[in-house]
């Protein structure tokens, strides 16, 4: 079972573990939207879409309850938790208070909400938690901070669960991708709804002590991101593929090009080289 299915790394996943031949329970916010339309009509009779805002306890529950009538005692061998939001990537001080809010209620309390309601299913089959975290969940990155501390707050959720849930059998993973084209970035609609957010909300002190240039330049920055964002999702795909199938998978994975190497600048190199580099 995975949530976030109907952009980016989920659909991509569930299309890519439907060709395995997996029996794939697809989590949409949408199930009337062109993702779900898309797995449709292009995967296996196999494939379950299942309506999930994951931020709606009502909406988990009843997909738990439908997985559970299709598996049967058979239990769930993984879930996915790939559901996620970046919000309006700005300066930590620029960001409404909502921002935080609202990184935190999907990235890390929807996927707390989802792993605690499957986690009986998983127990019967002594299964996988695979949790999709961010390079900016485990290091700090400048205008991530309402998105990494969501996402950091993920990955610590899922060492806790490691630990906890391994006399169960049951193996949890995060994953770090470095930057990829996934979608989340979301629509120029809803950049423009946030961007107008954050400036009306600004304080006049703060405005001039940014300054003008710099304001307007933040949305320029995200329009460029994926510019610097992989195209192909395929090792993020295969790390979480390993996580549901090793006989010993790794607690952490770092997918893509230098989410490992920063990770290894900031752990074992002074923090003022990290804060430079």
């Amino acid at each position: 079972m995975l949530s976030g299915s109907d952009t980016g790394i989920g659909h991509a996943l569930a299309k890519y573990l439907d060709s395995l031949g997996f029996v794939v329970f697809a989590g949409v916010l949408n199930k009337d939207g062109p993702g779900a339309e898309e797995l449709r009509k292009t995967c296996s009779r196999r494939l379950s879409l299942l309506q999930l805002d994951i931020t709606n306890a009502t909406q988990v529950k009843e997909a738990y309850l439908k997985v559970s009538e299709k598996v049967q005692n058979t239990g769930l061998w993984g879930v996915v938790n790939n559901a996620g939001i970046l919000g309006f990537p700005a300066d930590g001080e620029l960001l409404p208070v909502s921002t935080y809010r609202q990184c935190m209620e999907v990235n890390f309390f929807g996927a707390v909400e989802v792993s605690k309601t499957f986690l009986p299913l998983l127990r019967k089959s002594q299964g996988r938690l695979v949790n999709m975290s961010s390079m900016a969940g485990g290091i700090p990155l400048p205008r991530c901070a309402a998105y990494g501390a969501s996402k950091a707050a993920l990955s610590m959720f899922s060492g806790v669960m490691r630990q906890e849930l391994s006399k169960w059998g049951i193996k949890v993973a995060a994953i770090h991708p470095s930057g990829f084209r996934t979608g989340i970035q979301g629509t120029s609609d809803l950049w423009d709804k946030q961007e107008k957010e954050l400036m009306e909300n600004l304080p006049a002190d703060t405005r001039q002590d940014y300054g003008e240039d710099y304001l307007l330049g933040l949305k320029d920055y995200l329009l460029r991101m994926p510019a610097y964002c992989e195209a192909d999702l395929s090792p993020v795909l295969s790390a979480i593929l390993h996580a549901l199938l090793a006989k010993r998978p790794q607690g952490l994975y770092t997918p893509g090009k230098g989410a490992y190497m920063f990770l290894c600048v900031f752990c074992y190199l002074p923090l003022w080289f990290y804060d430079f580099f």
